[in-house]
């Protein structure tokens, strides 16, 4: 195992930290800053547009640069981005501050995700990636919960400087420990542009897109809908966060060994099940166990598409690699707003909280349709291995 994984997977869980922290609370910060819960949610959107918007301006920015280069600036802007989280005096400071820590997610997942993939061999890809990812499930495990409880206890401010420190750590590993030469792929902004043609590549971004709606529509409110609808304490709402890691972490293991073997059957899978269980949940929500094993179950499901997702979409643009993963990326987070959006609309228009689990299923049904259409395109014969 590639020490430079390890420090790439450090680096995921501090993004992912601060990427979801935010969710866990978002009454915290709703009370403190004089603003409703669904005004409160549009932070997770602001930050996901941040990124969708970031993620590709970034990427050209950075296309020409040595990846060790581009990655330990964007990890520079992580922490001066969590800095100003930290010190924001109000919403909209904070809100400017949470799209300035975002402008580095994208370019750095993605540029990140090919240095991982350039690490081992051709049939081991999608499992490096998901090594990397590991380290956004372990923010999911330990990070969210850990902060939730942290920004309970002192204050949502001191969860940000907790994860600026992890910051500076991820920062000096990187420096120290990435490979100065990361099968740098030289490339012009034409080139770059040129590997965007493809029916193929649009409509796997948009599966990716599709996916992360239907996961942030229900994950944006689950603290709300723990609390008034489960009848979970603030404590109990950590738990639930440790619970829902853990089941993160045991799918992106799971999704990456499944996408090696069979990357359509992984995400036709993966969607359907998230249909169900989201589905389910709607009634399950109503009491503590059986809302816990849905979750549990939900969140499997979810992160078991995250490394396939990835490597599908490099699959049908691997002219320009570090372009492509980051646009990935981006569609995560441009998904994220959306499900965030969609999340905050059901409950602003008076469906009840227990309506969005319904609204995640039918972005998941959307998702399941995107991949059917993508599948049946043809990717270019040198790519086919990486999509079939």
């Amino acid at each position: 195992m590639p020490a430079a994984l390890i420090v790439l997977a450090l680096s995921a869980f501090a993004i992912g930290t601060t990427e979801f922290v935010i969710m866990g609370l978002l009454p915290e910060v709703a009370g403190d800053l004089g603003v409703s819960i669904p005004g409160a949610g549009w932070l997770v959107t602001g930050y996901a547009l941040g990124v969708a918007i970031g993620a590709p301006f970034m990427a050209l920015v950075t296309s020409s640069w040595p990846r060790k280069a581009a990655l330990l600036t964007l990890m520079s802007i992580f922490i001066g981005g969590n800095l100003f989280c930290a010190l924001a005096s109000d919403y909209q400071m904070l809100m400017l501050a949470r799209v300035i820590t975002a402008l580095c997610h994208g370019a750095f997942f993605g540029i990140g995700s090919v240095v991982a993939a350039s690490l081992v061999p051709a049939n081991r890809r999608a499992s490096a990636v998901a090594l990397m990812f590991t380290g956004l499930t372990l923010a999911n495990v330990l990070g969210v919960p850990l902060g939730t409880a942290l920004g309970q206890y002192a204050g949502w401010r001191s969860t940000f400087w907790a994860v600026t420190v992890i910051g500076v750590i991820a920062l000096i590993g990187l420096w120290r420990v990435l490979p100065n030469k990361t099968d740098e792929v030289k490339a012009d902004f034409a080139s770059e542009v040129r590997a965007l043609r493809g029916a193929g590549l649009w409509l796997a971004l948009s599966t990716t897109a599709l996916f992360s709606a239907s996961m942030f529509a229900l994950f944006t409110y689950i603290a709300p809908l723990l609390g008034e609808v489960t009848g979970v304490t603030p404590n109990g709402v950590t738990w639930t966060l440790l619970l829902i890691g853990l089941g993160l972490t045991v799918g992106n293991v799971l999704g990456g060994r499944l996408a090696d073997r069979n990357l359509k059957a992984t995400l036709l899978g993966v969607f359907v099940t998230m249909v169900v269980v989201s589905t389910v949940f709607s009634w399950t929500s109503q009491a503590l166990i059986p809302a816990e094993i849905t979750l549990f179950l939900w969140a499997i499901a979810a992160f078991a598409a995250v490394p396939a997702l990835q490597v599908n979409v490099v699959a049908f643009g691997s002219g320009a690699p570090n372009l492509v993963s980051t646009l990935n990326i981006g569609a995560f987070n441009l998904g994220n707003a959306l499900g965030a959006w969609v999340g905050g609309l059901v409950i602003a228009e008076g469906f009840g909280l227990t309506s969005v689990p319904l609204a995640a299923a039918i972005l998941a049904v959307l998702a399941l349709v995107a991949t059917l259409l993508t599948f049946n395109t043809r990717a270019p014969k040198t790519e086919l291995a990486l999509t079939e």
